[in-house]
């Protein structure tokens, strides 16, 4: 996939994508910092691969830092924040990408405090280092963001709950966002082939993607939805602050 930004399109831009050691998330840094910004690659327990990955776009040209934190705890959230105060001085991009709820031998209520209260509380802790201009991009997908109107696999409800209840506290922040000009966007994207969400549900409902991908006509892989985020953090923002990626006729009040 070919990033779709400029080069040089986001130089001195600082950018932090949640959960960007693999995946999504590590192909949205890797396009932002391609284009200029520089990026934290932030991980949970994944160090290893956040530093293999800040070395490669070092050794690109880029600029990027790995920084650990658990988004569910309070005070690791402080650290990471404190970081990026004393490395770079603030920050210009958030990209909320980290999510989860499906892992075993989590809490009951996992889902929920890492979809919704996490996301919150992560924006709240980042509010001092984004100043006006400054951009915040949530991401869902389609069988969250739709969960009121459109029932999915019963393996994934407790992370669509809880992903479109975070969307939605989080859209509750959009005026005080708004007065202090820090704009804000939803990209939510079909199943996305190659994730470990994908790989999960397939294992606990075999057949769930290819049913998906034959309804569909077409799924996005990793790369080619991370361009879209990278676009996303770039694009004018859409009147009702949510851009769509992929087929969504099958789903109710699209």
């Amino acid at each position: 996939m070919t990033n779709p930004l400029a080069a040089g399109s986001l130089d001195g831009l600082r950018a932090l994508v949640t959960g960007s050691s693999r995946g999504i998330g590590a192909d949205t840094a890797t396009y932002l910092a391609e284009a200029g910004a520089s990026v934290v690659i932030n991980f949970r327990n994944k160090e290893a691969r956040a530093l293999k990955l800040v070395d490669k776009i070092v050794a690109a040209g880029g600029s990027a830092i790995a920084i650990g934190a658990d988004l569910t705890d309070p005070a690791s959230v402080a650290t990471l924040f404190d970081t990026i105060q004393s490395e770079w001085g603030g920050l210009d991009i958030l990209v909320l990408n980290a999510s989860g709820g499906m892992e075993s031998g989590m809490a009951a209520d996992y889902a929920m405090q890492l979809n919704r209260d996490a996301q919150v509380a992560l924006l709240n802790a980042a509010l001092p280092l984004l100043a006006p201009g400054s951009r915040v991009v949530f991401i869902t997908s389609h069988q969250a963001h739709f969960i009121a109107t459109t029932p999915t696999m019963p393996e994934y409800l407790p992370v669509a709950l809880s992903k479109r209840a975070g969307e939605d506290a989080l859209r509750a922040m959009i005026p005080m966002l708004d007065e202090a000009g820090i704009e804000f966007v939803v990209v939510s994207g079909d199943m996305i082939e190659g994730t470990i969400t994908a790989t999960l549900l397939e294992r606990a409902n075999p057949g769930a993607i290819s049913a998906r991908k034959d309804s569909a006509g077409k799924l996005y892989n990793v790369s080619e939805f991370a361009a879209e985020i990278a676009l996303a953090v770039v694009d004018p923002i859409p009147a009702d602050h949510t851009r769509l990626v992929g087929d969504v006729s099958d789903f109710v009040g699209a």
